[in-house]
């Protein structure tokens, strides 16, 4: 287990990655953490300290202040939307909240999984050259961003893809699409889509965690 003193929360993550969606819920839902920097590709990181709660290194991973241990984005966001209403992550309508979490995994299974093979591609194929691998790299992020159009066609801004307000749906969404030439790719096929998204990382409670993950 990972080390939880004070008795709140404890999430593991590092600049630029998908814990900065976390950071946002957990200022959403005005709960106390502890940040500590920790990746697979920053062997000065408290890696070994995040391998004690989650075996696959994987961040973000949150601990919660009774010690149990979270991990993947959807399921955290999930559960800090039912754990702490207050702080509308998730919307209050049955029909709504359906809708965000189907987004939320929809988002996990389709988009952020698409980025480990893009980063990895070694990781995903027999292939030991480098153009074989490269072709692994350009036919996911060809997927990826296919899959993006799909989101964005299913998910309608109201003007938040949550709804009024914004939530989890939106700071996953926000996050994502910030990797893999996504941004760029959307501003030719999906301008609207990056109209929402642009809001989004402009709300006063996530524009500050934005700038610290990625200077903007």
């Amino acid at each position: 287990m990972g080390e939880n003193p004070g008795r709140m929360h404890t999430l593991y993550g590092t600049r630029g990655s998908g814990s900065a969606a976390i950071e946002v819920a957990l200022r959403a839902c005005d709960l106390p953490y502890r940040l500590v920097r920790a990746s697979s590709w920053e062997p000065d990181s408290a890696i070994e300290e995040l391998a004690r709660a989650n075996p696959l290194r994987q961040i973000p991973t949150l601990v919660l202040p009774d010690g149990t241990v979270l991990s993947e984005s959807a399921a955290i966001l999930i559960h800090l939307g039912l754990a702490h209403p207050d702080g509308k992550l998730l919307p209050a309508k049955p029909s709504a909240r359906a809708q965000a979490i189907r987004g939320l995994v929809f988002i996990a299974a389709n988009c952020y999984a698409a980025i480990s093979i893009i980063d990895y591609p070694a990781r995903w194929t027999t292939a030991s050259t480098r153009p074989a691998q490269e072709r692994v790299r350009q036919g996911t992020r060809r997927r990826l961003h296919r899959n993006w159009e799909i989101f964005a066609d299913t998910f309608a801004a109201q003007p938040y893809l949550s709804g009024a307000v914004p939530g989890a749906l939106d700071y996953l969404a926000a996050v994502v699409s910030k990797w893999s030439g996504t941004r760029a790719y959307l501003a030719e096929h999906r301008p609207r889509f990056l109209k929402t998204l642009k809001l989004i990382e402009a709300q006063e409670l996530v524009a500050p965690v934005f700038r610290e993950h990625w200077d903007t």
